[in-house]
This record gives C-alpha cells, sequence and structure tokens, in this order.
C-alpha cells in the first residue's frame, strides 16, 4: 500500500516539503472519505477518521487547520478545495478568524494516544534530519502539541499504523 500520513502533530512543526505533501495527501483522504476515487479506499490511516460521526467534517477541520498553517506562512493554498459545508461558506480573507474557534468549540474530536503522537514526532524528527536540518529549531519541546482536532489521552502506539507493533519495536516506517 502506498504511502499517506495525516499527521496527529500541528501543522506547524512540518517544514515546507512536509507541509505540501500533508495538504495533498488530506485532500486525498478526502476525495477519498466523499467516495470520489477508488484508490486508498482501506488506507489504514483513514481510520480514525472513518470512524467519526461525520468523517467530512473531520478531514475538512482538519484540512482547515493545515490551510491555516499554509496561510499564515504566506503560502497560496487552495481553501476552495476544503469540502466541509461550512467551509465552503467562507471567503478567504474572512476564513482566519473563523478557523481557530470552528475547532476548539466544535464537537467533532478524535482521541490519539501519547504513543502515537511520541511515534510521529520520533519519525518527523528523523524525516527533518535528513530532509531540512535548518527546520530542527522549529520542533522544541517535547511532547509536540497535537493537530486542534486531536485531544491527547494515554496510550500505545495506534494499531493503524505501519509497522508500530513488531515485538516492542519503534521502527518507522512511512
Amino acid at each position: 500500500m502506498a504511502t499517506m500520513r495525516l499527521w496527529s502533530i500541528h501543522p506547524k512543526y512540518l517544514d515546507r516539503a512536509g507541509l505540501v505533501a500533508l495538504w495533498r495527501e488530506a485532500l486525498l483522504a478526502q476525495a477519498v472519505l466523499s467516495g470520489k476515487t477508488r484508490g486508498y479506499t482501506h488506507h489504514p490511516q483513514l481510520e480514525r477518521f472513518r470512524g467519526q460521526p461525520d468523517p467530512l467534517a473531520a478531514i475538512g477541520i482538519y484540512l482547515w487547520e493545515v490551510w491555516e498553517e499554509a496561510t499564515r506562512r504566506g503560502y497560496s493554498f487552495n481553501g476552495a478545495k476544503i469540502d466541509y459545508p461550512e467551509a465552503r461558506e467562507w471567503s478567504a480573507t474572512s476564513r482566519a478568524g473563523v478557523a481557530a474557534s470552528t475547532v476548539k468549540n466544535s464537537a467533532v474530536r478524535i482521541s490519539v494516544t501519547t504513543g502515537q503522537l511520541e511515534f510521529e514526532e520520533a519519525h518527523l524528527r528523523m524525516k527533518i534530519a535528513k530532509r531540512a536540518p535548518g527546520w530542527e529549531k522549529n520542533l522544541q519541546g517535547s511532547p509536540l502539541q497535537p493537530h486542534p482536532l486531536f485531544t491527547v489521552k494515554a496510550g500505545p502506539i495506534a494499531n493503524w499504523e505501519k509497522g508500530s507493533h513488531q515485538a516492542g519495536s519503534a521502527s518507522i516506517t512511512s
């Protein structure tokens, strides 16, 4: 199965290449969840979104935060690609003031475990060390904060994480 990474950590920690890849992969996830593509339909990274009462709202809010981070950095991601109904109605100029309150007050929340966040942090640090060593200064503090859609609870690495449960291994594969 091809890789897809929908980070549980906050998008502010991703370097340029990571943020662009996340945007592309989250848009693909949105297309899968809305039935607009046949590929990736069984991808394990989508399990936690499918498990929500409204998977499209969950991925829409997820995408919204990625868009907001890209906009903060001055990137030109097209927010009109977010299919979340409430997001579609907002103009690009008014979105920045609405997004934070949307996620904080939203009933849509996904749990993420401390083990999953630790796994992703190690994975990101490894990728950044190879791809963008100058970005490491942006990874201060540990643990890294989660994406605002997620609430943190104690627990191990997620079952859907590729290669995460091999005899206690902390291997990182995607």
